[in-house]
């Protein structure tokens, strides 16, 4: 089942170039799928029409089979949860468990149910003995982690991650990676990750790249890493890694595309030994 689907999308924020331009796309129910562009490429625009915070132009937006529209935006909201860049802006308590359980209070679950719920999504990113830490002292990674925790209070069938990691340092991208790709895993979530980080599309079943409102590129990861002159035309470029993994494979090592040195030094062992 489609678990999204847009068919002949258009949306512009005014006079100029539409930000998505007849777009057809959909993703799979458990599918995870990386959504890759420059800035300006129309991903965040996809983000926030799949979960209601923009209205389309022209066109059909489904979730679950639902047409997204006023009258199905809080039903699509319990199916739909998404994560933006700046942690900070996401707050909306001092302390952990409170922020969490903002979101399943404004729906008016029993109070019994959002304890169970701050439990099962503070565990769930690895938060549980922060729940009565205040917000404002933890890492850029934690707070995105909180962030994440709120979302999955709600217990979405889809997870949508906009440029979630851009604001993190290296490795509070590799531990929110590293979460996502877990709850993916463990929970069946649907998950649309929408970043300019390349090395971030090997986590996913399937990456899109987008250029000018448009799909360009669509194939699994592998695909379009290997399409490396394709990707120079888009203003994207193989992370330093992928480089590496690249020259090892011309020079005869069978390096596979990885996201962190750890792996990519297993690698070259098993490759040499």
């Amino acid at each position: 089942m489609k678990a999204i689907e847009f068919r002949d999308v258009t949306f512009s924020y005014g006079e100029g170039a539409p930000a998505v331009n007849h777009l057809n796309f959909s993703a799979e129910e458990g599918e995870f799928v990386a959504v890759l562009g420059h800035n300006g490429s129309g991903k965040s625009t996809l983000a926030r029409l799949a979960d209601g915070l923009l209205t389309a132009d022209g066109g059909e937006i489904r979730v679950f089979g639902n047409p997204v529209s006023e009258k199905t935006l809080s039903d699509i909201r319990k199916d739909v949860g998404i994560v933006f860049q700046n942690p900070d802006s996401q707050a909306v308590a001092s302390l952990v468990e409170d922020d969490v359980a903002f979101g399943a209070e404004n729906i008016g679950l029993p109070r019994e149910e959002i304890g169970r719920r701050i439990g099962f999504a503070l565990r769930a990113v690895g938060m549980e003995p922060y729940r009565t830490a205040t917000i404002s002292r933890l890492s850029g990674g934690q707070k995105q982690r909180v962030a994440i925790a709120g979302v999955l209070a709600l217990k979405p069938r889809i997870m949508i991650l906009d440029e979630s990691t851009s604001m993190l340092d290296p490795r509070g991208r590799r531990e929110i990676a590293e979460v996502v790709k877990r709850l993916h895993r463990e929970e069946k979530i649907t998950v649309l990750f929408i970043t300019h980080f390349m090395e971030e599309a090997l986590l996913a079943d399937r990456a899109v790249v987008m250029n000018r409102g448009e799909i360009v590129m669509e194939g699994a990861p592998a695909e379009i890493f290997g399409r490396h002159e394709e990707l120079l035309t888009y203003n994207l470029a193989l992370p330093r890694i992928g480089v590496i993994c690249k020259r090892l494979r011309e020079g005869g090592i069978a390096a596979a595309d990885t996201l962190g040195i750890e792996e990519l030094a297993k690698e070259i062992a098993e490759c040499v030994s």
